[in-house]
């Protein structure tokens, strides 16, 4: 078995040849130019560029070797590697000017430092100018000047190069670094399903994919929601022989834990200890991830003392997390110190994690000693850290607690962005305290900060619990022209105060207005609307209503039945429920509605014939 060099043979062995050369220099006899050119590879190889572009500059200026076509094509690979782009073509100029031969080698090395300096056009331009003169390029060329491409999002112009090669270019085929930059380049544009037809016809044109093709395809079809597809493109890997490595499996892992599948990722997780895939805080930190979304925070803790060899903040805030949001304050606490006696040092998100944690339990005071603490540990709060404080004191009904830290705050220079001011705005509104959130309004354009939609249906919905209709419906009126376009939430919220009030007119006025502006209404938008219309016993409409809903494949929820169920019970039509269902079969009603149904008819012969009929 051939024993590989190490790396610091590698450099010893360099420095005895630098070494001697520089002798030579000063001795009588000057050095070869072969033996100057062995030095010169020797530097580069080692990526000591700045050591040989020095070494041309000595010898040159004293005249001991005269440079090459080798010499040039080194000292140019070298300029075009520390970044002197120019330096290097200046190099090249010589190469014409002593009329010395220049071969792939001297182009690639030009057309690569253009690409480095993101130049890519420039080398594309520099490329196209001397195929002109008939100069044949390689398919390291080739595929330097698609990797370029690719690299500053030009991932069009690298399919036409692509496409040029396959037509045009006989002595050159495109390879599996070709077609993987630009898999990965329309990854990286979401355009999946033309990233998957490239990789159909790179196993069509029998190149065979490796790893880094895969990779990026399994993150944007995991990315996309395509997940069964991104399996099936690991099943492919593993038929096709091809090396799964952790970055594949991460993504895999971290998929199917946001889909909620934390059993599966745990499969596959121990498919990739069992492969001998050497396991990172990365992959650890998704399981986890996984496990805390379904409260299964011990678990996530035993996989964090099992395998995390080396845990950093982001793996512990995995587990902060997890902690705060099964209300473990306790443990979240110990946490922390556990971090600080390992030395993990713990960011803003760590502390705004327990913070955020102990204002949803209500325990505002010990939120705040998080806050001091953080203080003194060197942490700054953040614009997070003050929303979370800010929303914690609104929802404990200490609104003119939370107003005054605002002001402090404001005071104190430190800048508040909108969820701050939503937040405040929110509690005055609940507190029916409108003039105080318009006024904050103001103040947010007086400051250039743009409201989210949230921040207006926040404003709509306390007008409207303030009897202020009118005022709620024409500023979301006045969204439409000026100011972020309303969503069905919105509409949702004045519609829920128009029913309350009986004015049934306006909100079917609203309902309509609302598709008629290009908002498709919800199955929520359909059952406030019809439950609204059966409290004023305007039951056919409501009806209507109903059967509209599963003509666009709206499926009701139970609360919508609910709602009709007790509309046509109370208007003495309960036969007519079942009627109904026959109607709209094939969307039968969830069980509780069954069951409610069924307590409200007396006439069981009835009963039992329609819900036969019903579900045939």
């Amino acid at each position: 078995m051939v024993r590989r060099k190490s790396r610091s043979e590698t450099k010893m062995k360099t420095a005895l040849r630098l070494s001697s050369f520089t002798r030579q220099l000063h001795s009588r006899s000057p050095p070869r130019a072969a033996a100057f050119n062995q030095i010169l590879t020797s530097l580069a190889k080692a990526k000591r560029f700045p050591a040989a572009i020095s070494l041309c500059a000595q010898t040159e200026s004293r005249g001991d070797v005269i440079p090459c076509h080798v010499t040039l094509t080194i000292l140019i690979n070298c300029f075009c590697h520390v970044g002197k782009v120019a330096l290097a073509f200046s190099v090249f100029g010589k190469f014409l000017k002593r009329g010395l031969p220049y071969d792939a080698v001297t182009l690639n090395s030009l057309i690569k430092g253009l690409c480095l300096d993101g130049a890519v056009l420039s080398a594309l331009k520099f490329y196209e100018e001397m195929a002109a003169e008939g100069f044949e390029f390689t398919e390291v060329t080739y595929g330097t000047l698609i990797n370029g491409l690719c690299d500053v999002g030009k991932t069009e112009a690298a399919i036409r190069l692509l496409r040029m090669i396959q037509a045009c270019v006989v002595n050159v085929k495109p390879n599996v670094i070709m077609y993987s930059r630009v898999i990965e380049g329309l990854c990286k544009e979401e355009l999946v399903n033309e990233a998957c037809e490239w990789y159909y016809e790179m196993v069509a044109n029998n190149v065979e994919p490796n790893v880094f093709t895969y990779r990026p395809l399994v993150r944007a079809l995991c990315v996309a929601g395509r997940l069964d597809e991104a399996i099936g493109m690991v099943e492919g890997m593993v038929w096709k022989g091809v090396y799964i490595d952790v970055y594949v499996f991460s993504v895999l892992i971290d998929a199917l834990c946001k889909k909620g599948m934390v059993v599966e990722a745990r499969e596959v997780f121990d498919e990739m200890i069992k492969r001998g895939c050497e396991v990172n805080v990365v992959v650890c930190s998704a399981l986890m991830a996984g496990y805390c979304s379904k409260n299964e925070v011990d678990e996530a803790r035993r996989l964090f003392d099992a395998v995390v060899r080396w845990p950093d903040v982001w793996s512990y805030n995995v587990l902060m997390n997890g902690y705060c949001k099964v209300r473990r304050l306790d443990d979240a606490m110990k946490l922390l110190n556990e971090m600080c006696v390992k030395g993990v040092v713990p960011n803003v998100v760590t502390y705004n994690l327990l913070v955020d944690g102990f204002c949803k339990c209500g325990m505002v005071a010990y939120a705040w000693r998080v806050v001091k603490a953080m203080c003194e540990s060197g942490v700054a709060p953040d614009a997070a850290t003050h929303s979370i404080l800010l929303d914690g004191l609104s929802k404990t009904q200490r609104l003119d607690m939370a107003v005054v830290m605002f002001n402090q705050l404001l005071k104190r220079g430190v800048e508040l962005d909108v969820w701050s001011y939503s937040i405040l705005i929110d509690g005055c509104c609940k507190n029916q305290r409108i003039g105080e959130a318009m006024n904050f309004l103001k103040e947010m354009h007086f400051r250039n900060l743009v409201p989210h939609i949230v921040t207006y249906t926040a404003l709509i919905n306390g007008l409207c619990k303030s009897g202020r209709l009118l005022s709620a419906w024409r500023l979301l009126n006045e969204l439409h022209d000026n100011g972020p376009p309303p969503d069905i939430i919105a509409y949702s919220t004045l519609l829920i105060a128009l029913c309350k009030s009986e004015r049934l007119d306006q909100a079917i006025f609203l309902f309509n207005q609302m598709i008629r502006r290009g908002l498709a209404p919800d199955v929520w938008s359909y059952t406030i609307l019809i439950n609204g219309l059966c409290k004023s016993e305007r039951i056919d409409e409501a009806v209507k209503l109903f059967k509209e809903m599963h003509l666009k494949n709206l499926v009701p929820d139970s609360i919508t039945y609910l709602c009709l169920v007790d509309g046509l019970c109370r208007s003495g039509r309960i036969s007519y429920v079942w009627q109904l269902l026959n109607e709209i079969h094939g969307n039968a009603p969830p069980p509780d509605v069954v069951n409610y149904i069924d307590t409200l008819c007396t006439d069981m012969h009835l009963h039992s014939k329609c819900l036969a009929s019903a579900y045939c």
